[in-house]
């Protein structure tokens, strides 16, 4: 089988209020920045045009897929810069009233490519705080992958990354890489968030994307920053810290089959 020739990707990382424009704006610039660097892929954040507090308020400013204005901005984008556009995650408004948590991924000529609603909700007692997705968001039921230039994509979401029996199955549908864009907390990420990104990069020998969240937003909630990029031995390629901005790398597809020449752990499903 024929190796895919190396590319550049980009991860964003952004700091969401809740003003759809300011955000959309945000992510366009950086993603303009990323093209212009010469990135062929830019994946952007969970949530990277809205981070509202509150149920009432997340589904007064979610939109339905056919009329989403980031949608529709970022796929004129995609278009523009010729590139394919991970559009992290959106809040889609449903018929039934809850909402998707959805990525999209979108072609050079701004076309859908695919599309993926998260699966696991993030419904958790922290202590000092508490999530319920679940309550405002309808979790998605389908693994879902999408064919690029340089090998085949696995979308998750964020506390998707938390369920490696999802990476497994992406990895044996033969994914080269994954995207786990995130909102993640600041003390989950105090605790987990590299481990378990280089976890899921190591056990399936994949590449792993991770553009995030970063800083304090509406109604104080605070989100760790540290986009990542991690190579299929788990090596930390980029790491964006605690600031928005974005980070690169260039990508060797050839690393996915070497990874796992070493160690095909990925291909067994047996219990013991």
């Amino acid at each position: 089988m024929k190796i895919a020739a190396p590319f550049k990707a980009a991860c964003l990382q952004v700091n969401a209020s809740n003003d759809l424009a300011e955000n959309i704006r945000v992510a366009s610039d950086l993603t303009r920045r990323a093209a212009v660097d010469g990135a062929a892929i830019v994946f952007m954040p969970e949530n990277v045009v809205m981070m509202e507090r509150g149920r009432e308020n997340a589904i007064a400013k979610a939109m339905p897929h056919d009329t989403h204005a980031a949608l529709k901005a970022f796929q004129a984008l995609a278009a523009e810069l010729k590139i394919w556009l991970h559009a992290g995650s959106l809040a889609v408004l449903l018929p039934n009233g809850k909402l998707a948590n959805r990525t999209y991924v979108l072609a050079p000529d701004g076309s859908i490519a695919a599309q993926y609603d998260k699966i696991h909700m993030f419904d958790v007692d922290l202590g000092t705080e508490q999530y319920a997705e679940s309550a405002t968001f309808e979790a998605g039921h389908d693994v879902v992958t999408v064919g690029l230039p340089w090998g085949k994509l696995g979308l998750t979401i964020c506390y998707d990354l938390r369920f490696p029996q999802l990476y497994r199955q992406l990895a044996q549908a033969g994914c080269d890489f994954l995207t786990i864009p995130s909102a993640f907390t600041q003390p989950t990420g105090e605790a987990h968030w590299h481990v378990l990104m280089r976890a899921r990069a190591i056990e399936t020998g994949c590449y792993v994307f991770a553009p995030a969240q970063t800083g304090v937003h509406t109604g104080g909630r605070k989100t760790y920053g540290h986009a990542l990029i991690v190579a299929p031995w788990g090596e930390v390629l980029a790491d964006a810290g605690t600031e928005v901005g974005l980070i690169s790398a260039e990508i060797d597809p050839a690393q996915v089959a070497s990874a796992r020449a070493k160690i095909p752990a990925w291909k067994t499903n047996a219990a013991f």
